[in-house]
């Protein structure tokens, strides 16, 4: 039943994430975006909200709806220009769904590491003093920008949730907008109206995803810091007439391997594994044999189109380790050159690369000296 102490979450994804350099609420932590992070840990409080209203862009307009279709308790708002104004927008999409009063519980989702005991914390302090503001004391020595010596004591660091009364914040931010004041967080247009403000507890871990070197604390906080791994294999037959390249160096031989780009197994088998590592598909369906500007291509460029893609979506090759399998020629003098052919292409050392070979003692199609197989096992991790 709606009362004075039912509670109204208010999640704002609106945000352009300038600072990011990219949207940063389509980033995953551990599989998970921060909207949904937000969303499970209000749900996890022990004052679960009755109604969710998440302030969208476009950027994540798609994520909210998709939590609206399985959870009825969504309401997806567009936001405004600047963070107050997708805040009064949530909050009248509130008022038009029926709310009149309760607690309002304002959260940005870039916070998706808050902890549901922060939340609690906020709500109970809004039902106490009608206000609820997470925050942590100063820790660290600060002065101002003339050098003066401010008292940490009496500094605190806000974060959110910050929860109002619901009739009291509307009112607050339609006054706000009417007299033009821009404010950073809810607490200042809640003190512009004349209320006094409660600080409740917040967390060390409640930080805001802001910038991309804050990207290692959160994929840490969320397990995502641990290597992935990637396995590929790649065959080709042996024919006459063609070069024989393996791990970007040629080799003189009889035979060459036959394909589409320059049928170097060993890089192919790298570059599926880095791409099953990340998740990405395979080499074929990045690098079709049926697309022309791929016809005797060096792999060596499709390995650094490969590094360039992981980069792209946040990984770092950590290591290889691949094994060539073919029974002639020896390949043993030629690894050197392929270890350092292969770590030039992914932008690391050699020392992280190791490269074996090995026959099938004469057995199956290797050993008859029709193909040459490689396998090669990856690591990756999450960088910048």
């Amino acid at each position: 039943m709606r009362g004075q102490d039912t509670v109204y979450a208010v999640l704002l994804a609106a945000g352009a994430g300038a600072r990011m350099g990219e949207n940063k609420l389509a980033l995953a932590f551990g599989g998970k975006t921060p909207l949904q992070l937000c969303y499970e840990a209000f749900l996890e409080s022990q004052c679960p909200p009755e109604r969710i209203v998440v302030a969208v862009s476009e950027n994540t307009r798609a994520q909210a709806l998709s939590l609206a279709e399985k959870d009825a308790r969504v309401i997806v708002c567009t936001g405004g220009a600047a963070r107050g104004a997708s805040v009064l927008n949530a909050l009248r999409a509130l008022q038009k769904h029926g709310v009149e009063a309760g607690i309002a519980a304002i959260h940005d989702a870039a916070r998706c590491l808050v902890p549901p005991a922060v939340i609690d914390a906020a709500v109970c302090g809004a039902r106490e003093h009608g206000c609820g503001v997470a925050a942590i004391p100063m820790r660290d020595t600060v002065r101002d920008a003339k050098g003066t010596l401010l008292p940490r004591e009496t500094l605190f660091l806000m974060q959110t949730p910050q929860a109002f009364d619901f009739a009291r914040i509307l009112a607050a931010y339609e006054a706000a907008e009417a007299g033009g004041l821009q404010a950073t967080d809810d607490c200042a247009v809640y003190a512009a109206a004349g209320y006094a403000l409660h600080f409740t507890e917040g967390s060390i871990m409640n930080q805001k995803l802001t910038y991309r070197q804050d990207l290692p604390f959160f994929r840490a906080a969320c397990g995502a810091s641990l290597p992935r791994v990637g396995f590929g294999e790649d065959t080709h037959a042996l024919v006459p007439g063609r070069k024989l390249v393996l791990g970007g160096v040629e080799i003189p031989h009889e035979t060459g391997l036959l394909g589409h780009s320059d049928a170097d197994a060993l890089t192919h088998a790298v570059t599926d594994a880095l791409l099953g590592a990340a998740a990405l598909g395979d080499i074929g369906m990045h690098f079709p044999d049926t697309d022309v500007r791929y016809r005797g291509i060096s792999s060596l460029a499709l390995l650094r189109e490969t590094a360039a893609l992981l980069r792209a979506h946040g990984f770092l090759p950590g290591n290889v380790d691949a094994t060539v399998i073919a029974e002639r020629p020896k390949l043993a003098p030629y690894i050197p050159a392929m270890r350092e052919a292969l770590a030039q292409a992914l932008g690391m050392e050699a020392s992280r690369i190791s490269v074996k070979a090995t026959t099938s003692e004469k057995m199956n199609d290797e050993g008859a000296e029709k193909c040459i197989t490689a396998r090669a096992v990856c690591t990756i991790t999450y960088g910048d």
